[in-house]
């Protein structure tokens, strides 16, 4: 009996030190994704342009990269603090922690670097070579073309520097370990395609992270069979729930009725620069979690695009 116990004993103690040694390289040396030295992006007038598009529009990064009034309809986002940072997730909304969207106009990142800067972007992982959490959609980015990542960078460093500064990032235990497991290499596969509507709409439609809000979790993983079929859920401090629509073409719960029209028309409604969203609907009646204040900017060809894309999926009926 004693060979058995200093058997088990020994068996436990190799477990441990295994236990301690995967939770230690977890911590302390992932994520392991390099920084591009020497990158310096083109500072042009076109390629800034060409960010402003991307940054402020189809991509979102300054409006999400700042405060939004959610005593409005579509919580519009405060235009001052475009860039700025500001938002914020906490367990009153079902978030594990708390996170705000960190400051990134230069007033913030003036000692980082574009290789720095392109890196948390597309890799998720900052400057200090710590992971971020996914509510950045660097997974999405990271299947852009790298010349639309550069165009964001350039614009984005045209900013004006606001001095705002925020709290750490507390995520709770254990997912402020496996946050680190979550930065990947970039593929940067997909490419706008002006001939091929359906491809076109597929780098659209990802560009803007659709995906990730219109795709339900489970577990803290994307259910993959179950892409753009909504039913994710948004908690609001009120204790108010608000669903995502589903994007597939099934003819009973999706947009397998919509028109080509119908589906642009739902977003180009408000796009008439004298509409102001908070007067449509009295405050906290209903609030969107989707960019309904911003979607109206896209290009008419992109949300077509989009259309088009959407109806090349297999439907998914959702209860």
């Amino acid at each position: 009996m004693k060979k058995i116990a200093r058997i088990i004993g020994i068996i436990v103690l190799i477990l441990m030190i295994a236990i301690v040694c995967f939770v230690g390289y977890i911590k302390f040396f992932l994520p392991d994704i390099s920084t591009p030295e020497g990158l310096k992006v083109d500072m042009s007038p076109a390629n800034v342009e060409k960010g402003k598009y991307l940054a402020n529009e189809l991509m979102g990064c300054v409006g999400c990269h700042a405060k939004r009034d959610y005593t409005k309809f579509a919580g519009p986002i405060i235009s001052e603090s475009k860039g700025s940072g500001g938002e914020f997730w906490g367990e009153n909304l079902g978030f594990p922690g708390s996170l705000f969207a960190p400051n990134i106009t230069q007033g913030s990142l003036y000692n980082w670097t574009d290789g720095e800067i392109f890196r948390a972007i597309v890799n998720g992982v900052d400057k200090e070579g710590n992971a971020l959490f996914p509510i950045m959609p660097y997974h999405q980015y990271g299947k852009l073309p790298k010349e639309d990542i550069y165009a964001v960078i350039a614009y984005i460093k045209t900013l004006e520097p606001k001095p705002e500064e925020y709290p750490e990032r507390e995520l709770n235990f254990p997912l402020n370990l496996i946050v680190n497991t979550m930065p990947q290499k970039a593929t940067h596969h997909l490419k706008p395609d002006a001939n091929d509507l359906v491809k076109h709409g597929e780098y659209i439609i990802t560009a803007a992270v659709c995906f990730d809000c219109h795709t339900p979790m489970e577990k803290g993983r994307f259910i993959e069979e179950m892409a753009y079929a909504g039913g994710a859920e948004f908690k609001f401090e009120s204790g108010g729930i608000v669903r995502s629509a589903n994007l597939t073409p099934d003819k009973e719960t999706g947009i397998g009725n919509w028109t080509k029209k119908q589906f642009v028309q739902r977003f180009k409604a408000y796009a008439d620069s004298n509409f102001i969203f908070e007067k449509l609907w009295p405050p906290a009646i209903l609030i969107l979690i989707c960019p309904g204040n911003i979607m109206p900017t896209f290009k008419e060809r992109d949300l077509e695009a989009i259309y088009a894309y959407l109806m090349s999926l297999d439907p998914i009926k959702i209860r």
